[in-house]
């Protein structure tokens, strides 16, 4: 199973990275390949065990993910386990800690997709982990543009 994780330090305070962080509208202005989302099954915001609907593209490419916030503890974690139908595809966790420029966020990726999913999943993307290693600094990046504006 991969995984991989980078950290970026953001002068903004940590509760106003776990805010933007935690807040599904902002993570298209972050991420390079998640457009976003929506809260389900009666969610309207996260918690354990809430629910949403990930919106995702890749050139002319689209997809939705099944979303489950599996960590919430303000201002410190939010986890959340990603599938695809049935299908687990990977667990996200984003941990935020107070460092002396004001924060530090840790942004977490564990690839959960089969060897058959690696296979035929089709996004857009053929080497999934080196995309994904350059996709978590550029959110990173964006994360502390928006925020240190």
């Amino acid at each position: 199973m991969a995984s991989y994780s980078d950290s970026i330090d953001i002068a903004a305070s940590p509760e106003a990275a776990f805010d933007a962080l935690s807040h599904l509208e902002n993570m298209g202005r972050f991420s390079p390949e998640n457009t976003g989302g929506e809260w389900r099954k009666g969610a309207t915001g996260p918690a354990v065990g809430a629910s949403f609907k990930g919106t995702n593209a890749q050139g002319k490419t689209t997809w939705t993910t099944n979303v489950v916030v599996s960590d919430y503890d303000p201002p410190h974690v939010f986890a959340f386990d990603v599938n695809v139908g049935p299908f687990k595809v990977s667990h996200w966790s984003f941990r935020v800690e107070p460092s002396t420029l004001g924060c530090r966020v840790t942004e977490q990726w564990i690839d959960r997709r089969s060897a058959f999913a690696k296979k035929f999943g089709k996004t857009g993307i053929d080497d999934r982990e080196s995309y994904t290693r350059e996709s978590i600094r550029t959110t990173l990046e964006n994360l502390r543009a928006f925020l240190e504006q």
